[in-house]
């Protein structure tokens, strides 16, 4: 199985699940959601970049800064993520085929068409999961353990 290339929306959805679940009254630094993720905090704070532009969480500077969640989990969807870090981007890895090639032209036309369908269903999908669910599966799942 082919592996993704761009992890920002999966480090998206572990940060904010992190961040409703374990924040609470204090803010969580680059450094320990690094850990978490097992990322660089440059990595994290590529990620969040965006998050914090869609007013999802807010960075405070400073030596006792950091992340704080400041959009309610329990309307953070998945897609709400998917759509702000992936973007338009494409789901299937398009290549760039040659305009003069009868096939590689006709190819590209229609996989973009199923990467517009598998795009949408996937948004479909992650439309029905929020960041708080997460949150509350993912301390669950640590309390049976």
């Amino acid at each position: 199985m082919a592996t993704p290339t761009n992890t920002q929306f999966s480090v998206g959805v572990h940060v904010l699940g992190y961040l409703a679940a374990f924040s609470g009254d204090r803010l969580i630094g680059s450094d320990e959601l690094a850990e978490s993720v097992n990322a660089s905090p440059v990595y994290i704070r590529r990620a969040l970049g965006p998050l914090r532009e869609a007013g999802m969480v807010r960075s405070h500077a400073g030596a006792h800064g950091g992340w704080e969640i400041v959009a309610d989990p329990n309307e953070i969807t998945l897609a709400d993520v998917w759509n702000v870090l992936q973007g338009d981007d494409a789901v299937l890895g398009l290549h760039a085929a040659d305009p003069n090639c009868p096939v590689g032209s006709t190819v590209h036309e229609l996989l973009g068409q199923v990467d517009r369908e598998v795009a949408a269903a996937i948004e479909n999908e992650l439309s029905t999961r929020t960041i708080a669910q997460l949150a509350t599966d993912a301390q669950a799942k640590l309390a049976n353990n």
